[in-house]
């Protein structure tokens, strides 16, 4: 298996979406979640952080319009945890709109704030209806959710060209990137991923509005369909090994249990009986993800690490 690339780290999803010279598109994907008809592609703003990954890959697209900071990402594998790791981004991003504003968190003035617009474009292979995804479904089920201080939404959309969104036929962008993704699964079949990129963009419509952009990127498109597909091979024969072994996942989910308790990496080690400096790189990683060490973010990161 290739190597999932260090420099090329966008998905094509941010790659067509998310770029300074595509906002018109941008705009358009907006206007179709939100029912809106914003016209000049100078109101969208691109707050995208490039320094912000997730296996090897920066988080997709984000954006300010009027008062609204958006946060799209594109799955083609379904995650539930959408919640946490869009609440995790969102954090950062406020961090960043705060400095960028020059406002003051610890001063008497009440800060001024865009609302987040959470989003998640799934175009995976199973069928999956449109949803909300919320940071309660991560719960214990015997806890009063009503009596949570958070709540996080994430509006999930299936964006198949045959899934059940509507938003492929308000966006037109959108249509052409969804027909595009199918068109490479369905040469897979029976050619290898770099000519089945290569037929797809040759097959695709000329009235399509993204073909001249895809060919002249082509070679760019191709990388971050390997990369894509990469990530995906790799994530599932983790999970597969995971499935026979165990035994990492188990440790990190330990680990993190005992960090939720305020103990250190030593007292951890000689609990669990297992070797010091393996549980110290553990809580090194975890501890970005304080207070609550949400395990299942713990190991997605770790096997990040692993990866690159």
């Amino acid at each position: 298996m290739e190597q999932i690339s260090r420099n090329n780290k966008d998905r094509l999803f941010c790659f067509i979406f998310g770029r300074e010279e595509n906002k018109r598109w941008t705009l358009e994907l907006y206007n179709a979640v939100n029912g809106t008809n914003y016209t000049d592609p100078d109101d969208v703003d691109i707050t995208t952080m490039e320094d912000v990954v997730y296996m090897g890959m920066k988080n997709d697209a984000s954006f300010l319009i009027a008062c609204d900071l958006n946060l799209y990402e594109q799955q083609s594998s379904y995650n539930p945890n959408m919640p946490v790791r869009q609440l995790m981004y969102l954090g950062r991003q406020y961090d960043k709109y705060i400095k960028r504003t020059k406002q003051n968190m610890y001063g008497s003035k009440q800060m001024t704030l865009p609302v987040p617009r959470l989003v998640t474009f799934y175009n995976g292979t199973v069928d999956m209806p449109d949803k909300l995804l919320k940071l309660s479904d991560s719960f214990p089920l015997k806890s009063k959710i009503a009596d949570s201080d958070v709540e996080v939404t994430v509006h999930l959309y299936n964006i198949r060209s045959n899934g059940n969104s509507c938003l492929v036929e308000h966006c037109r962008p959108l249509s052409e990137y969804s027909w595009f993704v199918e068109e490479v699964r369905k040469n897979q079949k029976t050619l290898d991923l770099m000519d089945a990129v290569d037929k797809a963009v040759g097959d695709m419509p000329e009235d399509f509005l993204i073909k001249e952009f895809l060919i002249e990127h082509q070679s760019e498109v191709k990388n971050m369909c390997l990369t894509e597909y990469n990530e995906a091979e790799t994530m599932q024969m983790f999970k597969e090994e995971g499935r026979e072994e165990g035994s990492k996942e188990r440790l990190i989910r330990q680990v993190c249990r005992k960090l939720r308790k305020g103990k250190e990496y030593e007292e951890i080690a000689e609990d669990l009986e297992e070797d010091e400096m393996e549980v110290k790189d553990i809580c090194e990683i975890a501890k970005d993800y304080g207070p609550y060490y949400d395990e299942d973010s713990v190991i997605d990161a770790i096997l990040r690490v692993e990866l690159v």
